[in-house]
């Protein structure tokens, strides 16, 4: 009753207090958490320092860069310089852009830095990137907490460990140690397809294999779940369009990983094609010509038959009829729907120009389109008119949907 009593006189108290005193009683808010300075100088020293530990390939001095009792920090930047050796990194920079906000109460914070890089024998130029970097102030002392994450790029040999193999013609690193040797005799494969039918290419093809779908979005600084159902993708790794910047195939491990290894294979063939014909920084040639060629050059050799690799589009036009025209650019949206179909179908019109023309004329269209020609005056170059392709092409659907 001791207790009770006690509790009964604290609420008495209360209510005699809120009875007696004319302003309303309002607890008092928590503080809010002081936000702290940020040190730019002292950062911009720990990446140059990160810089001088990169480029040597000098794992225990990259690790000595870390926040002070950061273990996990410690271990992603020796991993990042020992990538760093095993991947030939030259031109490597990292410079403080600006800070993101105030250090939180922990003394972290974050900012931009522009990041360079290229893989020597493989890379013309350096690609750069903004990549996300933050960092920890432990009683005055500047140390690295993580790189990538948040808004920016998050490239593969910057997020953590990979596992390299490396030919003279390709160049394969992935984050998972068990998916390397399989997407190194991929690329590897690719290689001689593609060299059949772009006979100039001098091949030195790079394949990047983060460990998921969500780091293959953050190595490309796109929204997630942009490339959830993409096999794969041949793009930039900075994202610039620039001639000369370094063109790599990214591979999401789970679509690609799911499929039987001629279906993989073909998919690393269509891409390894994109590769050699630049054709990221492509801006002339029309989509169904850029995705068509690519099939035909990874298809050419396949013994399969057109019931197999035009199942899609062989099926659309069963419930839908034949197109009226060529797939456009809004068809290759990846959010688009039946996306497959349109990518067979883009094949299908290649198959056609070179069954009609042969296959050097489809070789030169497409090289003549990608140079700036159009595709009108590249058509009658091959002996075609856009018209008689598309009539032609439509009734190659039409009799294999029959």
């Amino acid at each position: 009753m001791a207790g009770l009593s006690s509790f009964l006189l604290l609420v008495v108290g209360v209510l005699t207090w809120q009875l007696v005193v004319d302003d309303p009683y309002v607890a008092p808010s928590p503080a809010a958490p002081t936000a702290r300075a940020v040190d730019s100088a002292a950062a911009g020293r720990v990446l140059d320092a990160l810089v001088d530990a990169v480029s040597a390939a000098d794992p225990e001095a990259a690790r000595a860069l870390a926040a002070e009792g950061d273990q996990a920090a410690g271990d992603l930047l020796a991993a990042v310089a020992t990538n760093a050796g095993e991947l030939r990194v030259r031109d490597f920079s990292a410079r403080y852009v600006a800070s993101t906000g105030p250090a939180t109460a922990d003394g972290t914070w974050s900012v931009r830095a522009d990041v360079a890089w290229r893989f020597d024998g493989f890379d013309r130029a350096p690609a750069l990137a903004e990549v996300p970097v933050a960092f920890r102030s432990v009683d005055g002392e500047v140390g690295l907490v993580s790189i990538g994450g948040g808004d920016g790029r998050t490239p593969v040999w910057l997020a953590g460990e990979v596992s390299v193999r490396r030919t003279p013609e390709t160049l394969v690193l992935a984050a998972v140690a068990a998916d390397v040797d399989r997407y190194a005799r991929l690329a590897a494969r690719a290689v001689p397809v593609v060299r059949r039918v772009v006979t100039d290419w001098r091949p030195r093809l790079v394949v990047e294999v983060p460990a998921s779908a969500e780091d293959l979005d953050r190595a490309l600084d796109a929204d997630p779940g942009t490339y959830a159902g993409i096999a794969a993708v041949t793009t930039s790794v900075d994202g610039s369009l620039a001639p000369g910047s370094p063109v790599h195939v990214m591979v999401n491990p789970v679509e690609l990983g799911r499929l039987r290894p001629a279906g993989a294979q073909v998919v690393m063939s269509h891409e390894a094609t994109h590769v050699a014909t630049d054709a990221p920084t492509s801006s002339s040639t029309p989509l169904w010509l850029l995705e068509g060629f690519a099939d035909y050059v990874a298809l050419r050799d396949v013994r399969l038959p057109v019931a197999t690799t035009a199942a899609q589009i062989i099926e659309q036009v069963r419930r839908d009829g034949v197109p009226d025209t060529l797939p456009g650019a809004t068809e290759f949206d990846l959010r688009a729907t039946h996306l497959g179909a349109v990518y067979e179908s883009a094949w299908l019109a290649c198959e056609v120009i070179a069954e009609r023309a042969g296959e050097d004329a489809l070789i030169a269209l497409y090289d003549d389109v990608a140079a700036g020609m159009s595709l009108d005056r590249a058509l009658r170059r091959a002996g075609l008119s856009e018209r008689e392709l598309v009539g032609a092409w439509q009734d190659r659907l039409s009799d294999l949907a029959a």
